[in-house]
């Protein structure tokens, strides 16, 4: 018998327990071994819970039990849930948890300490909630070199996006209607800055490359600066505003990551993920682009892909499940301002001041813009190049995001 116990009974914790009761004989046949639930730890109390008899306060009694094998850690956050994982990894438990801030920031760490004490630690929920992600890029697609990764990675903004472009709200009303439809927090911070995506591009970023790539070596900038009216002219050359994550491989070895709203192309599969929906492309040099989609978080979704990890590793109770990467370092990274890309501008100016910067470029046109401004789309160029153009010609830019080539 393999016993499990969750540390966390919010939406992702409650989940795995609803998952590991239904689908209980299943997952036994899948591992040829009986899974089951032995403790839940929280500091709250759930009298009405059916699983109101595993429930335990004291993380020391799931720490010092034997007979625990899988501890699943749904905390959350980088304090409480790093002590707790470091603790049950030392204690012979393996580990399987849906953090991507953790993952994020300590991954490297952890994942040297699992191996250390001859056990797993698997984060399959932390990037795509129920889409299989960290698991085809460790196993199917092992015989690549990826190139590239870019994704819509949080469901969230990409709703807020989808009802002003679908629905002609605004970001303040589309992101209220978030809230009362239970996709965004009361405290939107970490989505609409750009921090979730950011976290979950750190760690696809460090499982293809090889080296881990910490959130702040990651530029990041969020879709609260986005408008109705960069909504109109990108509509107005077939393309859709994205917020996305990307990471290159570039010919010097290192790793160029960051997260930014982007025009895509209304041909470009990414386009059309709407929603609370996610969507990651991967490229490899051997298998070309590949796509994976689906719904990003929700508590049955996340906890599908947290429950596959715990069936993976029950299978490898005597034979550690291998996943990881090397150090980071300032070395790993450079910085996307480099990277040259054709840009989207909306600016304080006029036509003239803005046809020096055009080159190949072209102007782009809305309904009801006012006069004194100008939008455009640049030839490629880096963000240096752009801002020097800009100024040079006396533009003042009220929104700059790339084109996705």
């Amino acid at each position: 018998m393999v016993n499990v116990a969750i540390l966390g009974f919010g939406v992702v914790g409650s989940g795995v327990a609803e998952v590991l009761a239904k689908n209980g004989p299943h997952i036994d046949k899948k591992v040829n071994n009986l899974i089951r639930l032995k403790y839940i730890l929280d500091v709250r109390d759930f009298p009405d819970s059916p699983f109101a008899d595993k429930f335990v306060k004291d993380f020391s009694v799931i720490e010092q039990d034997p007979e625990v094998h899988i501890v699943v850690e749904t905390i959350g956050g980088a304090r409480a849930a790093r002590d707790f994982t470091e603790r049950a990894l030392r204690a012979g438990k393996s580990v399987v948890t849906s953090n991507k801030e953790l993952v994020a920031a300590h991954g490297y760490d952890l994942l040297q300490l699992a191996e250390a004490n001859g056990v797993s630690y698997l984060f399959e929920a932390s990037v795509g909630g129920g889409i299989p992600i960290i698991r085809p890029m460790n196993q199917c697609l092992a015989a690549n070199e990826i190139t590239t990764i870019s994704g819509i990675l949080n469901g969230t903004t990409n709703y807020i996006l989808t009802r002003m472009i679908k629905a002609g709200l605004s970001f303040d009303a589309a992101l209220k209607e978030a809230q009362a439809n239970g996709y965004a927090e009361q405290d939107p911070t970490a989505d609409v800055e750009g921090h979730d995506a950011c976290r979950k591009i750190c760690i696809l970023s460090s499982l293809a490359f090889g080296r881990h790539v910490y959130p702040d070596q990651v530029p990041t900038e969020g879709i609260t600066g986005v408008t109705l009216a960069d909504v109109a002219y990108a509509d107005s050359c077939g393309k859709k505003i994205k917020l996305l994550g990307r990471s290159m491989l570039r010919p010097d070895g290192r790793v160029c990551a960051y997260v930014a709203p982007h025009l895509v192309d209304g041909e470009n599969p990414l386009s059309g993920v709407e929603d609370v929906f996610n969507a990651i492309t991967v490229q490899g040099d051997a298998i070309g682009d590949v796509m994976f989609y689906g719904r990003g978080a929700g508590k049955l979704p996340t906890a599908s892909a947290v429950v596959a990890d715990v069936i993976d590793a029950a299978k490898h109770m005597k034979s550690r499940k291998y996943l990881g990467w090397g150090p980071g370092g300032p070395e790993v990274t450079q910085s996307p301002d480099g990277l040259e890309s054709a840009w989207y501008v909306r600016a304080e100016g006029t036509p003239d001041q803005a046809r020096e910067i055009l080159g190949a470029g072209s102007f782009l046109g809305r309904a009801g813009a006012p006069e004194g401004e100008v939008a455009f789309l640049t030839p490629s160029m880096t963000r240096a190049a752009l801002d020097a153009a800009l100024a040079a010609g006396g533009l003042r830019p009220l929104s700059a995001f790339r084109v996705l080539d």
